[in-house]
């Protein structure tokens, strides 16, 4: 199984030549078959709207929610097409990590003029990585 930093660098460039050929504007839905079909391409296991299923105090949610594309069985990525991203979306990929016991997710937002600016990476209890390939939106 390929290492954390690697699958977030194959998600990172597919999606950054998506963007670069597509531009900002189309449905979230276009880019997320399109990602997927790039990553599976790149040997990638992907599974799109994935069903999770969770427990809280002694109830089960059998369609918790729905995570637009896992990676691997290790990596989320929750895609948006918006102008900006508002705080709350980062926020919802780290419920979904912690919630699916994942250390590593993408946000990225195809809507950003550039994907620099749309693409955050969140951790559930993992250090930074030391690969400068993937680190991102850092100060």
């Amino acid at each position: 199984m390929k290492e954390l930093d690697e699958i977030t660098g194959t998600i990172v460039d597919a999606a950054v030549k998506i963007h670069m050929d597509l531009g900002p504007g189309i449905l979230e839905s276009v880019y997320e078959a399109v990602l997927a079909r790039a990553l599976e391409k790149r040997g990638l296991k992907v599974e799109r709207q994935k069903v999770v299923r969770f427990e809280y105090d002694g109830m089960i949610f059998d369609e918790g929610f729905r995570v637009d594309i896992l990676v691997d069985d290790r990596v989320i990525i929750e895609l948006k097409s918006v102008e900006k991203l508002a705080p709350v979306h980062g926020k919802q990929l780290l419920t979904y990590l912690r919630l699916m016991h994942l250390p590593v997710g993408l946000l990225i937002n195809f809507g950003a003029v550039t994907l620099k600016e749309g693409l955050h990476r969140i951790v559930n209890n993992l250090p930074a990585s030391a690969s400068p390939r993937i680190r991102v939106n850092q100060s």
